[in-house]
């Protein structure tokens, strides 16, 4: 039970950076795995069924062994990003793929560092996840970009935190039916209070400190608890808008204008949200043909340093 408590306080009553669709889907887990007797929970009228993480598999090491040899090969890492995300790893195992952004940190930091690595690529799926920790990440994502190029390869969709982790990278890549956008914040509140009652139930709260009571589920909502929620995803938002348009060189109005829409295809270029369009695998043969060519050209040039060398030097004297 510590755990599901746990993951009902990542869901509630703190700022998301998710599309409505798949905060419905956390309220119905949280509905379904606390018996909470929430009704009329649906993503599109159909009820989510939530399966259980298994694990790692035992291909693990040979898939390990299969990604250096990629590597190797093309010069290009390509890092996933997709299902829902969140801030730890710790996180990760209640219902469905998750990334996590320390995991994504370490990945990226990993990628800079590797001398074999000339090309990073982001394979992002996801319609974002926890607000906490995504704004340091995606500003991590930013700088890993000024040492090597950083490519956010949409492979369907990038809303939301999956549209933060995008716009951080060096070019925004969608295909005719993948979608970016969803820049905006949403919480939630629960309030079980009439279960309580029906059940037999009163909660009495004995606090300290006149915010210690704030959001709790055994009352309505009360206006300074309201204020408080609110603020905190007034700020969320504030952060987000700013971030996009530092990322995509574009002014805050044109973010706010978007007001959380979904773009797909050509729309998201054409709202300054994308740079090109282009199937996702075709994006990956194009680059990994383009570093081919690279070092063909260093081969007949003499020896020069790398793009790779160079980033694994500026990493190598930031240690120092």
């Amino acid at each position: 039970m510590k755990s599901h408590l746990r993951l009902a306080g990542m869901i509630f009553n703190q700022p998301h950076l998710v599309t409505d669709q798949l905060m419905a889907l956390a309220v119905q887990w949280a509905n379904q795995s606390l018996n909470l007797n929430i009704v009329n929970l649906s993503v599109h009228g159909v009820q989510p069924q939530l399966m259980e993480d298994d694990g790692p598999g035992p291909q693990m090491a040979s898939a390990a062994d299969r990604r250096r040899s990629v590597i190797a090969e093309t010069g290009l890492d390509i890092i996933p990003v997709s299902g829902i995300l969140v801030s730890r790893s710790a996180h990760v195992n209640p219902c469905e793929t998750m990334t996590s952004y320390e995991s994504l940190r370490t990945a990226v930091h990993g990628a800079v560092a590797d001398p074999a690595v000339e090309h990073i690529v982001l394979d992002i799926d996801t319609n974002g996840g926890s607000a906490t920790g995504a704004f340091e990440l995606a500003d991590d994502i930013h700088a890993a970009a000024q040492a090597k190029p950083i490519t956010a390869i949409v492979n369907y969709s990038a809303f939301s935190g999956g549209y933060l982790i995008a716009a951080a990278a060096s070019e925004v890549i969608v295909s005719r039916t993948s979608g970016v956008g969803s820049i905006g914040v949403i919480a939630k509140h629960l309030d079980v209070s009439q279960r309580d009652a029906q059940q037999g139930v009163k909660v009495t709260s004995v606090f300290a400190g006149d915010h210690k009571n704030d959001l709790t589920p055994h009352e309505p909502i009360s206006e300074q608890s309201l204020q408080f929620l609110t603020e905190m995803v007034q700020n969320n938002y504030t952060q987000f808008v700013d971030a996009i348009a530092r990322y995509r060189g574009v002014t805050t109005q044109v973010v706010r204008d978007t007001q959380a829409g979904l773009f797909f295809g050509q729309q998201g270029i054409d709202a300054g949200l994308a740079d090109r369009l282009e199937a996702p695998q075709a994006a990956v043969n194009r680059i990994a043909a383009e570093i081919h060519a690279a070092r063909a050209e260093r081969q007949k040039s003499g020896p020069r340093r790398s793009v790779a060398a160079q980033a694994a030097a500026m990493n190598m004297r930031a240690a120092l």
